[in-house]
């Protein structure tokens, strides 16, 4: 007889954290998330099911990884339905905490990894990491999962984030899952919703620029010039398309590529309108 399903827990102090992890069995997983959640998202979660004993998932929009000019007052929200989603892929645990909890009165801790966040992402959102590895840091300590998982389309956070946990020896094992996409190619990403149709049909230029570039490299291309270039043009072709970087980059160290020689990371940002989508793939 199979023993009964457990109900999710849904905490947002630390003490109450602490209580419901003590309940949770075998090897746990989490999954950090800002929420309003998508398919990207359960995939993580699924991919944390199949992996451990339980699975933990916290929702916080992180007001430190957010620049004065960005979109924290307006970041998507919907906490009931983010629930009821992972209610039903079998989470065990949800942490919605605070900025209170996280950042209580007289906080002044940072955690920041160096050389991994000057380019791409860290030139452009100057303190934007320091947000990030900060409040991972936080989660690691909170929740103390076995693994941890993280999606593809954030490429430079998750490379950091990796090398955070090696560098301050966090005992769990970081899992980076690949992008998922809508049919058309785009990355599914919570600011798709910030997209007026035109717009979003305009968004799909990510996908072909990058498949552009892919397809020179599967060719033989090796020039990391050639490369971006590629994706500029097809970028620039689309008039409701505005984009702010592409990078052709070592897969390591996240600096430019001259000549690939193994792996690279082809990365971009690109605006849609107002809406600053990003996406990458990887070459070799």
């Amino acid at each position: 007889m199979d023993s009964p399903v457990k109900p999710m827990m849904i905490v947002t102090t630390l003490d109450e954290l602490r209580s419901a992890r003590l309940i949770l069995d075998g090897k746990v997983g989490l999954v950090p998330t800002m929420g309003y959640l998508h398919e990207g998202h359960l995939s993580l979660v699924r991919r944390a099911r199949q992996d451990c004993d339980s699975v933990a998932v916290s929702i916080f929009v992180n007001p430190t990884q957010f620049a004065p000019t960005e979109d924290l007052s307006s970041y998507p929200r919907d906490l009931e339905r983010d629930l009821r989603l992972l209610s039903d892929e079998g989470v065990s645990l949800v942490w919605t905490p605070t900025a209170e909890v996280m950042y209580p009165n007289g906080y002044q801790t940072w955690v920041q990894v160096e050389a991994l966040t000057e380019p791409l992402e860290g030139a452009m959102r100057p303190g934007h990491f320091r947000g990030v590895t900060t409040v991972v840091a936080k989660l690691f300590n909170a929740v103390q999962p076995h693994r941890a998982y993280f999606g593809q389309k954030d490429a430079q956070q998750a490379a950091v984030i990796q090398r955070m946990a090696q560098d301050l020896n966090f005992p769990l094992e970081v899992v980076i899952c690949p992008i998922v996409r809508e049919p058309d190619g785009l990355a599914m990403s919570s600011r798709n919703t910030y997209l007026d149709p035109e717009q979003r049909k305009a968004a799909t230029v990510l996908f072909r620029a990058l498949s552009a570039a892919r397809s020179a490299h599967e060719d033989g291309e090796r020039s990391g010039e050639t490369l971006r270039r590629l994706v500029a043009e097809t970028v620039n072709a689309e008039p409701l398309a505005r984009l702010q970087y592409v990078s052709c980059a070592d897969f390591e160290t996240l600096k430019e590529a001259d000549e690939i020689e193994g792996r690279a990371l082809l990365s971009m940002a690109v605006y849609v309108g107002k809406t600053r989508l990003i996406d990458n793939f990887i070459l070799g």
